[in-house]
């Protein structure tokens, strides 16, 4: 959680980077280069991350089960993304433009942090989770300290589209960093070498198949809409340049519960292999997962004006003419927290293997979302994408959760739902009655400051610390 908190703050100071120092088309550009390869990178992934922690977690021979997955991982690494590339570059409606280039240098970052992702599973396994926080918070100083340096240099709304290059393949070498820095420490706790098993490969590549599926469902209605906007906008560069930071700011928000259920994911499938009880783990998850979507969503909602001045630069807030990124991000507020449910459910089914009802239902939602996104994408532009996001979010939560209950069902008292209602309520409150202070940078770093000190004390004024374990 430490480690996601920081990489929030350095990546939200890198956005403010670029904005600072790209153009809006370029900045639309850079956006759609990541945005693009997301999908990709989800394809690459091919759900070895979600079984790797169960099934390392649970081998006699961890050294084993882990070297046929880095193998098993290099493998659909290099075909998703060659694929990723050619397609880049075949594309007619982007020749000509800086995108491909972009994309190919950009690449970089999916290709290296998901080679790190798959050695994250080692610290999980032993709860070493600190060489995480190094290794992932010194890979994001990096990323940040080197755009940084442009900005001190003077670069200030530059149209060379080399500095945007440069930008992206600064991200590469911190990709880099986090992949160097994750080998290192994770051959101190145990051996990590690849190892060619046919059998072993079989069976993993069986195993993951269909979360790899799931995982592809979820990154088209969750990422494919900044690739659509590209494809179906003549505008896109400016359009994902308003859509495309959001975008950014807004990950931090739906890693957050992730990395949470991934720590929560060993004890799970060991207590629930060994037959014990597990409502009660759940429950409290689960209550997190609903404090943490109301902190986000409340800010993201009542904050998103001032926060977008500070996060980027003013020229990206809405006028009475266009709608700018303050807009997107009141309307993916509601999604922000309605991934918490998702990814929990999502977590539960993945823990009792049941593999088909989770992929009917997310096959559903990414359905419908690229159904929606075609049809309000060429109108409304982002802000289509925005209120496709919401409904099919809102679908998921509704279909997801009553599955995840069927079959391991949580333990949550009236009780703390009561404390989740008084906190969210609280919360709203203070946020709305204080937004119209936030008039400049200053204020609203202040106001982040003591939002903080009050989030904590309403945490311990209605006992939510307690009520999650801490």
């Amino acid at each position: 959680m430490a480690s996601q908190f920081g990489m929030a703050a350095l990546s939200i100071l890198t956005v403010k980077f670029v904005a600072i120092g790209l153009t809006k088309e370029l900045a639309g550009y850079y956006n759609s280069s990541y945005g693009y390869l997301q999908v990709f990178g989800i394809l690459a992934d091919f759900g070895l991350y979600a079984i790797a922690v169960r099934e390392v977690a649970r081998a006699k021979n961890r050294a084993e089960v882990l070297g046929g997955l880095i193998i098993l991982r290099c493998i659909i690494l290099f075909l998703s993304l060659s694929l990723a590339l050619a397609l880049a570059w075949i594309l007619p409606m982007w020749r000509g433009t800086p995108l491909p280039l972009g994309v190919t240098i950009a690449a970089f970052v999916p290709f290296f942090t998901l080679l790190a992702g798959i050695l994250r599973t080692v610290f999980q396994v032993h709860y070493k989770m600190h060489y995480v926080f190094i290794a992932e918070v010194t890979h994001r100083a990096i990323t940040t300290g080197l755009i940084g340096l442009f900005i001190l240099w003077g670069i200030r709304q530059t149209s060379d589209v080399r500095i945007m290059y440069a930008f992206l393949a600064i991200g590469g070498i911190g990709a880099f960093t986090l992949y160097l820095l994750s080998m290192f420490f994770g051959n101190r706790l145990q051996r990590i070498r690849p190892r060619w098993d046919s059998a072993l490969l079989g069976r993993l590549a069986r195993t993951a198949a269909p979360y790899g599926l799931a995982f592809l469902c979820m990154a088209l209605y969750r990422q494919f809409d900044v690739t659509l906007i590209a494809l179906l906008r003549s505008d896109f560069e400016l359009q994902n340049a308003y859509y495309g930071f959001v975008l950014r700011m807004t990950d931090m928000a739906f890693l957050i519960p992730t990395f949470l259920l991934n720590s929560v994911l060993p004890t799970l499938s060991q207590s629930h292999e060994k037959g014990e009880e597990t409502r009660s783990m759940l429950g409290k998850t689960f209550l997190l997962l609903l404090v943490l979507g109301s902190i986000s969503s409340l800010f993201s909602y009542f904050w998103a004006r001032p926060l977008i001045a500070l996060l980027t630069t003013e020229q990206y807030l809405s006028t009475p003419t266009q709608a700018g990124s303050d807009i997107a991000l009141q309307l993916l507020s509601a999604p922000i927290f309605l991934n918490g449910i998702v990814l929990y459910s999502f977590y539960v089914l993945l823990t009792r293997h049941a593999w088909r009802r989770l992929v009917l239902l997310l096959g559903a939602g990414a359905f419908l979302s690229v159904g929606l996104n075609l049809l309000l994408i060429p109108d409304y532009g982002f802000l289509g994408a925005c209120l496709t996001s919401i409904f099919v979010h809102g679908v998921l939560a509704l279909t997801l959760l009553p599955a995840s209950q069927k079959v391991l069902p949580l333990m949550l008292s009236l009780a703390d739902v009561l404390r989740w209602i008084a906190f969210t309520i609280l919360l709203g409150a203070l946020l709305a009655l204080s937004a119209p202070l936030l008039t400049d940078s200053l204020r609203t770093i202040i106001g982040l400051g003591l939002a903080g000190g009050a989030i904590l004390g309403l945490a311990e004024i209605l006992k939510i610390r307690r009520a999650v374990g801490f």
